[in-house]
């Protein structure tokens, strides 16, 4: 067993005992950097991000509504983050609800942002589990040939292993990222006949228009929306 270089959790191997995939659901999305502003300008980018955040937060309490209990999490900037804070927030509030956070690799958090690391510890430490699907622990990710320091396939494990483990797939997908680790856990989840409730830019952008940029009228027609069950996007 290995401990977090973030939190010193201890980080489980990906063949232990998981809750059963019926009730569980994974999430997926872009980083922040992913995320087009509204009308592609800065002066949206606040706006813009705001609601994605508040449409993954729904998504999540349509599926707990729905019986889902359990929550696989990638653990990367950005959506995983900003879903396993909110999911994180819940159970402090006294939800019967599971965090496992799952990591591709040890050393995945390097390059994070100084407050993303801190942000990755907090949630780290109101995990439930936290697992890796790389038994090295030393290695890191790179687009060229394997070798025993360095792999192209990480994050692809990773986001494998999140889909094979659930029943529901919560996603934000810009489909303009159609080689993105977002798309191919999305193609990936559709191959194995999972529930993909997914929403992109197109959807943000609608409510931003509707409402005319006001959060509070942005907060109602998100809270409003799906409120016959889950939707597959």
């Amino acid at each position: 067993m290995f401990r977090s270089l973030i939190s010193g959790r201890p980080v489980c191997s990906a063949g232990i005992p998981l809750p059963p995939a019926e009730k569980t659901a994974c999430i997926t999305g872009h980083r922040e950097s992913g995320i087009v502003p509204y009308r592609n300008s800065e002066k949206y980018r606040r706006i813009t991000t705001l609601t994605v955040r508040y449409m993954l937060f729904h998504k999540i309490d349509v599926a707990i509504a729905r019986g889902y209990n359990v929550f696989i999490d990638g653990l990367a900037v950005g959506t995983d983050l900003w879903s396993a804070e909110y999911i994180a927030e819940k159970k402090k509030k006294g939800s019967n609800i599971m965090l496992i956070g799952v990591m591709p690799f040890l050393r995945h958090a390097e390059c994070f942002p100084q407050g993303y690391k801190e942000l990755l510890k907090r949630i780290e430490n109101s995990a439930d589990y936290l697992i890796t699907t790389c038994q090295n622990p030393d290695i890191v990710y790179s687009k060229g040939a394997e070798t025993s320091e360095s792999s192209p396939s990480l994050y692809r494990d990773r986001n494998y292993f999140m889909v094979d483990n659930s029943s529901a797939v919560i996603s934000f997908f810009n489909s303009e990222k159609v080689r993105s680790g977002t798309a191919q856990t999305l193609n990936y989840a559709r191959r194995k006949d999972r529930l993909v409730l997914s929403f992109g830019l197109e959807d943000v952008y609608g409510i931003i228009s509707r409402s005319n940029g006001d959060i509070r009228r942005i907060k109602q027609e998100i809270e409003l929306s799906d409120c016959d069950g889950l939707t597959d996007g």
